[in-house]
C-alpha cells in the first residue's frame, strides 16, 4: 500500500491566461488581477532571446522552470521535447513528492498526446475540455466549462490539490481572429471575471482559514496590434507575472522576474528544495536571506474580487 499524500497548509494556484498585453492592462477592468497584483506584486517579464514568442515554448519554460535548451521545446508542435528529463511542476510535485496536483485547460499539446505534447505529462488530476470550434466564441464557452471544472476541484477539500495549473487561451485566440481591439480587451476582462471566480472557489474551502495559498497569474507572451506573435518586436516579446501569498511582499519583487521563476517559487511555496539534479534556470520571486516573520494576523488571505 502506497504512502498517504502530504498534507500540510500551504497550497499554490497557478492561472496561466495566454496573450495579455501588458501595455494594455491599465485601460481594462480588471479587478481581480488588480487584487492580486494590490498584495503582492505585477511585473514585466520579457520573453528572451533563445525564445521563440509561441505558447508551446513559453509555457513549457514557465511550467518546468527551463529555457528552451533544456526542455527542447521551440514551437507550438512539441515534438523533440525533453519533458521526462525536465516535468511541469504538476507531473514532478506528484511523481517525486507525492502531492496532489491539478491541470485544466483546453488547448491540445499541453493536456493531450499530440503535436508533440503533452506539456502537462502526469498531474494528479487532469481536466481537458475541448473547444467545439476554432472560433473566439468556442473558446470563451471552453474557458467557461475549464472555470467550471477549476472551481469545483478548489472548492473541494477533500480532493484537495495542492499545487494546480489552470489555462485559459481565449484573449489570445481573439486576439489572432480579430486583433487587439474591442472583442480583445472584453475577452481579456472576461479571463479576469473567472479568475474572480477561482479565488472565491478557494476563499469558500471549509478547510480555507487553516491553509496559507500562494496565486501566480501569468501570461506567455504578448501580441502585435492585429493579432499575432512569434517575433521579436517589443510587444511580442513583454509576458508578466502577477503573484501574492507567504513570502511575498507587497509593493514589488526584489528583481525583475523570468517565466522560469514560476515553477521555482511553487517548489518554494510549498516548502520544497529543489534537487540540484533537477538544474533549475529560475528562482523564486522573493528570496529573502532569512525567513520572515509570521504575520500577528495569521496566513496571507487570497484576495478578494
Amino acid at each position: 500500500m502506497s504512502a498517504p499524500w502530504p498534507c500540510g497548509p500551504r497550497r499554490v494556484l497557478v492561472v496561466g491566461v495566454d496573450g495579455v498585453r501588458l501595455d494594455l492592462l491599465p485601460e481594462l477592468h480588471t479587478p481581480h488581477l488588480d487584487g492580486v497584483a494590490g498584495a503582492g506584486f505585477l511585473a514585466r517579464v520579457e520573453v528572451d532571446e533563445a525564445t521563440p514568442t509561441m505558447s508551446g515554448p513559453c509555457w513549457a519554460t514557465i511550467t518546468t522552470g527551463v529555457g528552451v535548451a533544456k526542455h527542447g521545446v521551440f514551437g507550438n508542435h512539441l515534438g523533440g521535447n525533453r519533458l521526462d528529463v525536465f516535468p511541469d511542476f504538476t507531473t514532478r510535485l506528484a511523481a517525486v513528492h507525492r502531492r496532489r496536483t491539478f491541470a485544466a485547460g483546453g488547448w491540445e499539446p499541453l493536456f493531450l498526446a499530440r503535436s508533440g505534447g503533452p506539456l502537462f505529462a502526469a498531474p494528479g488530476r487532469l481536466s481537458y475540455i475541448a473547444p467545439l470550434a476554432d472560433t473566439p466564441e468556442a473558446w470563451e464557452e471552453c474557458d467557461e466549462r475549464v472555470t467550471a471544472e477549476a472551481e469545483y476541484v478548489l472548492g473541494r477539500s477533500d480532493d484537495d490539490p495542492q499545487a494546480s495549473f489552470v489555462y485559459l487561451g481565449a484573449a489570445d485566440e481573439t486576439a489572432h481572429f480579430l486583433g487587439c481591439g474591442e472583442e480583445y480587451r472584453r475577452s481579456v476582462e472576461a479571463a479576469d471575471r473567472r479568475l474572480g471566480r477561482l479565488l472565491a472557489a478557494v476563499r469558500g474551502r471549509a478547510s480555507y482559514p487553516d491553509e496559507e495559498w500562494t496565486v501566480i497569474v501569468v501570461t506567455d507572451h504578448g501580441h502585435v496590434p492585429a493579432g499575432g506573435h512569434g517575433g521579436r518586436s517589443e510587444l511580442e516579446r513583454t509576458a508578466w507575472i502577477a503573484a501574492c501569498g507567504p513570502g511575498i511582499v507587497p509593493g514589488g519583487p526584489v528583481r525583475p522576474p523570468h517565466h522560469t521563476d514560476v515553477a521555482a517559487h511553487v517548489y518554494a511555496a510549498l516548502e520544497i528544495v529543489p534537487d540540484p539534479h533537477w538544474t533549475l534556470d529560475g528562482r523564486p520571486f522573493t528570496a529573502a536571506p532569512e525567513p520572515a516573520p509570521v504575520p500577528a494576523s495569521g496566513p496571507v488571505p487570497v484576495p478578494a474580487g
